[in-house]
């Protein structure tokens, strides 16, 4: 890879986790709740259920991207001899895949089952336990993003 298209990798390495955090904050933060203070219950759960919707599919390109750049990253720095070809970063972004994964398109089908009084839990439940991924997803893409907003380690040998 040149080094115009590496420094553009990570410079999109740093940006794409606080970008990503800044849209679950305002899904979670701003849309959804603005949605319930406005609209009856019922068309505002069709809102927000769309937001999600679509969060969910946003997440999955972001999460995918961060995960390549990190491991584009990792593999650089391993072939350089300053780590493994699995890092933290990986991880983290793996972690938030899982979420979204787990969080929305494994609990949106058992949650419109429990509308209809089918499954082992209710809706309550179930809503709680996906806005318990969301908030772990939120924790791990923060956790990138911090990671990611740290100050470059300068090279051995490199002066200032």
């Amino acid at each position: 890879m040149s080094a115009r298209r590496a420094d553009l990798a990570e410079r999109v390495r740093r940006l794409l986790p606080a970008l990503w955090a800044g849209w679950l904050v305002c899904v979670a933060a701003l849309a959804t709740p603005s949605a319930f203070a406005v609209l009856e219950r019922a068309l505002a759960g069709r809102v927000a259920a769309r937001m999600l919707a679509l969060e969910a599919s946003v997440s999955l390109v972001l999460g995918a991207i961060v995960l390549a750049l990190e491991r584009m990253r990792a593999r650089r720095l391993a072939g350089a001899g300053q780590g493994s070809q699995f890092s933290l970063g990986m991880g983290l972004a793996l972690g938030a895949l899982a979420c979204t994964v787990a969080g929305y398109h494994a609990m949106l089908p058992m949650m419109e089952l429990a509308r209809t009084g089918q499954g082992r839990l209710s809706f309550l439940q179930l809503h709680a336990i996906s806005v318990g991924f969301f908030a772990l997803k939120l924790a791990l893409v923060l956790a990138l993003a911090w990671r990611a907003a740290a100050p470059a380690s300068p090279a051995p040998g490199a002066r200032d």
